[in-house]
């Protein structure tokens, strides 16, 4: 009995000496569940629960004035960064030719009115005489011929009065295109905005079609964009957008859609989106690139 207690210890003593040069991990059993450390908990605002779009700043507005007939520039009222308004003059065309053709004109217009009225004023005349020969037939104080003959001059007088109407229509007419004409040498605002460059200057000669100014609108702005196809009947009208400039990086801007394409771009497998910001800013001006931050479909 001593002996086997004997071994019994040594064998434990030789166990614990071996255990303190080498450390191993504890048995698991194969019931026993296996624990994994918890991940780590996202932000709710994710980087990709939102897309990043980007896009120009437009306006509505915004052309090239075009020459309205063949002329040259004798005077020039802007020059780019001018604010103008609705129909006001950028520049003047040599208009000494239609306006002299339009006084030869209105003076026709003058000279058949007054000859319409002379004629007005006779037939009423003739009228007068034809009252007083129709009571003298009636009286049998004169021949049917007479009667018939104050009759037919009525009638003459009635069509030239007729004649002298549309000769006055056919003259208005035509000093009304004159002044049409006239009214193209004077190169207008489209709208109101601001001039952004000049095509022309003063001696130029210009013909129908040829850019002379460049006028844009300042507002409202819109931005637009394209978005990928998973897009398609996600996007709505009056959602609300927010929009930043790179060259304005502390700056955030609302913005909503007002226009979409309903179909998506073969080439490129996108859709057209424009916003309008909802307010104006001095800081974005047209022309500018803008980022807009939309929501990303689930």
């Amino acid at each position: 009995m001593k002996r086997v207690l004997l071994t019994v210890t040594l064998a434990t003593l030789a166990g614990l000496a071996g255990g303190c040069g080498q450390s191993k991990p504890p048995a698991v059993s194969a019931g026993a569940p296996v624990v994994e450390a918890a991940p780590l908990a996202q932000n709710s605002a994710a980087p990709d629960a939102f897309y990043l779009a980007s896009g120009p700043l437009v306006v509505e507005n915004q052309v090239d004035v075009a020459a309205q007939r063949d002329g040259v520039i004798v005077k020039t009222m802007a020059e780019p960064g001018t604010l103008v308004k609705t129909g006001q003059m950028l520049a003047l065309l040599d208009d000494r030719q239609i306006a002299a053709d339009l006084d030869a004109a209105q003076a026709n217009v003058q000279k058949i009115t007054f000859n319409m009225r002379n004629w007005e004023a006779d037939l009423q005349a003739l009228r007068k005489d034809l009252e007083r020969s129709q009571k003298m037939w009636d009286a049998q104080l004169i021949t049917k011929e007479q009667l018939e003959h104050d009759q037919y001059k009525v009638a003459a007088d009635e069509f030239q009065v007729q004649r002298e109407h549309q000769a006055l229509r056919q003259a208005q007419s035509t000093a009304k295109s004159l002044e049409i004409e006239l009214e193209k040498t004077r190169i207008r605002a489209p709208f109101s905005g601001v001039v952004a460059r000049r095509y022309v200057r003063i001696g130029q000669k210009v013909a129908i079609g040829d850019r002379t100014f460049w006028v844009t609108a300042t507002g409202p702005l819109r931005v637009k964009f394209t978005l990928p196809e998973r897009f398609v009947g996600r996007v709505k009208k009056g959602e609300q957008l927010t929009v930043t400039s790179p060259d304005l990086p502390d700056k955030k801007y609302n913005a909503k859609v007002i226009e979409f394409s309903p179909v998506v771009d073969p080439s490129s497998g996108t859709i057209e989106v424009l916003a309008e910001l909802a307010a104006p800013s001095g800081e974005l001006q047209p022309g500018m690139t803008a980022q807009v931050r939309i929501h990303n479909p689930r």
